[in-house]
């Protein structure tokens, strides 16, 4: 999912350019008492309670705890029972039947097996305009419905009574139990999109829930939301909080002095300074995270950047090093390729060590200006210029702008080239790196589950997160072939994605950057957080202030 930036780097998450989700909290045990509140900080909006529509973690962090899907994914990526209290697998791994519990919306209203036909129908179809809906690829006919050549009743997934629910693959899927616990999977009331219509998903108040909270407050552009406990949910006698309230807060100065002065009961920090001051704090929770951001080049709009010696020199120029220890200082790492280290491993081998050494990633993510000057002039000549103007698209956050600052101080060390940064709200900056409004922007991706697919889909030539338009007719084949006639066997499999990781990078298709590490302070109070490295990343069901 796409990361949004924040005070420092956190998730998606599609995301924010820099930074990852920063969590803050509540007035803590001594001013929530009986109430059981923890407040939660965000730096970024949010965008959406669609579940069709959701791509960034804000969103989907909050759908997490509003909604549940058929499974659920808990501590250590591990898959827990959801709305389906057992599943079965069919022999030949096409065919997934899902027992549901008896449950409920938060309305009162019945959920049944018909709501997550009605969701997922939802999600595949081509008025929905979900960027998400390409995870429904492997279920039986997903490619004739999305090209409108059959009917969105004819997808591969059925209700088989009120509580019995049938998903039919076209071909097997090993990781299908991550992709059904995401939100594009979840149940929707049809009763409740028809209701709204167009605002469906746009405040709180115009959406239903079936999660153990809902939530309120939330006008579609204020600062602020809380998630409330869900009376309604089959497991609530479990939910030990009343309220979680989200307050976005954008300066990590003021994030920090809010934790401290006991108006959080959890953040986020930001920089090797504030990292530095509670190294030796039991407060602090450092948090491997199986995200990555990188840099998109805009190869559709920009003629410049389809030259491929221009996109190896801005690779090349940047100082991976320079801008996690000196600039982030956080334990953030220099990116190896694009799939993050300790995503996915075969044989006792990490998949980005995998792929570094079979073939020549680390030139092409190394800081060599040197190469980077030589590239550039090549290029240049081939596209016929002698200077060129580009800017480069990111969050506002201090975290971001700090990034982006580093970055234009290393690429207009190449002769001619001029950077203008352009900060802009995170919201804004989504929205213009999917309408192709930059010429680079800083986008970071928070794996959805714990399979290098989940990051080299994206920039294959139709993925709806490709914002560069970068296209490769080999990398296209690598990922299908991963995807389709080696999928069962998991030796050749494993070779297709570290292939394709070499061409995306042997070609330039994207620049990445870092791995970011989540630097997180919580009260000792604090209790029962649930985290996973991949997808929304927390879960509040057995959260509590002791």
């Amino acid at each position: 999912m796409k990361l949004k930036t924040l005070a420092k780097v956190g998730s998606v998450t599609l995301v924010t350019a820099l930074g990852l989700a920063a969590c803050g909290s509540s007035n803590s045990s001594s001013e929530s008492g009986s109430t059981k509140t923890l407040t939660w900080q965000e730096s970024a909006n949010l965008p959406t309670l669609d579940p069709s529509k959701a791509t960034d973690n804000v969103s989907m962090r909050t759908l997490n705890n509003s909604n549940e899907g058929l499974l659920m994914v808990g501590n250590d990526n591990k898959v827990q029972p959801g709305v389906a209290k057992s599943y079965s697998v069919s022999k030949d791994g096409k065919t997934y039947t899902f027992n549901l519990r008896k449950s409920k919306w938060s309305d009162g209203s019945e959920l049944t097996a018909k709501d997550f036909v009605y969701g997922i129908q939802r999600t595949a179809n081509p008025k929905t305009a979900s960027q998400y809906s390409y995870l429904l690829d492997h279920v039986k006919n997903y490619e004739a419905v999305s090209k409108k050549q059959m009917p969105v009743s004819s997808l591969g997934v059925k209700a088989e009574g009120n509580y019995k629910l049938v998903i039919t693959l076209s071909k097997p899927q090993s990781y299908f139990k991550y992709i059904v616990a995401m939100s594009p999977l979840y149940p929707q009331s049809e009763k409740a999109v028809k209701k709204y219509g167009s605002a469906y998903g746009t405040k709180s108040a115009d959406q239903v829930y079936n999660g153990p909270y809902k939530v309120t407050g939330w006008t579609g552009t204020n600062d602020s939301w809380t998630l409330t406990r869900n009376k309604d949910y089959y497991n609530n006698s479990k939910t030990k909080l009343d309220k979680v309230k989200f307050t976005v807060s954008k300066d990590a100065g003021t994030t920090l002095n809010q934790y401290q002065a006991g108006k959080f009961d959890v953040a986020t920090l930001s920089g090797k300074q504030q990292v530095n001051n509670f190294k030796n704090s039991p407060q602090l929770h450092d948090l491997k995270q199986s995200s990555m951001w990188y840099l998109e080049m805009n190869q559709k709009s920009n003629p410049v950047l389809k030259n491929e010696n221009i996109r190896k020199a801005i690779s090349l120029a940047i100082d991976r090093k320079a801008l996690t220890k000196d600039v982030l200082g956080d334990g953030s790492t220099p990116a190896k390729g694009l799939v993050p280290t300790g995503l996915a491993s075969h044989d006792g081998k990490d998949f980005a060590d995998a792929a570094e050494d079979s073939n020549e990633t680390t030139n092409d993510v190394s800081y060599n200006l040197a190469e980077a000057k030589k590239y550039w002039a090549k290029g240049l000549k081939e596209v016929g210029k002698k200077s060129v103007s580009l800017g480069l698209l990111a969050d506002d956050t201090p975290t971001a702008t700090k990034n982006t600052e580093a970055i234009q101080s290393d690429l207009t060390k190449l002769p001619g080239l001029k950077i203008t940064n352009q900060n802009l709200p995170f919201k804004t900056r989504l929205t213009n790196s999917q309408n192709g409004k930059f010429d680079l922007v800083l986008s970071g991706w928070n794996g959805d589950y714990p399979d290098p697919i989940t990051f080299l889909d994206l920039f294959t030539s139709d993925n709806a997160y490709n914002n560069g338009h970068w296209k490769n007719a080999e990398y296209d084949k690598y990922v299908s072939d991963a995807e389709g006639k080696d999928a069962n066997n998991a030796g050749k499999r494993w070779d297709d994605l570290v292939n394709a990781e070499k061409v995306l990078m042997d070609n330039a298709g994207i620049v990445p950057l870092y791995q970011p590490v989540l630097s997180q302070v919580r009260k000792d109070n604090v209790k029962g957080l649930e985290y996973s490295t991949t997808g929304p990343g927390f879960n509040f069901r057995d959260t509590y202030i002791k």
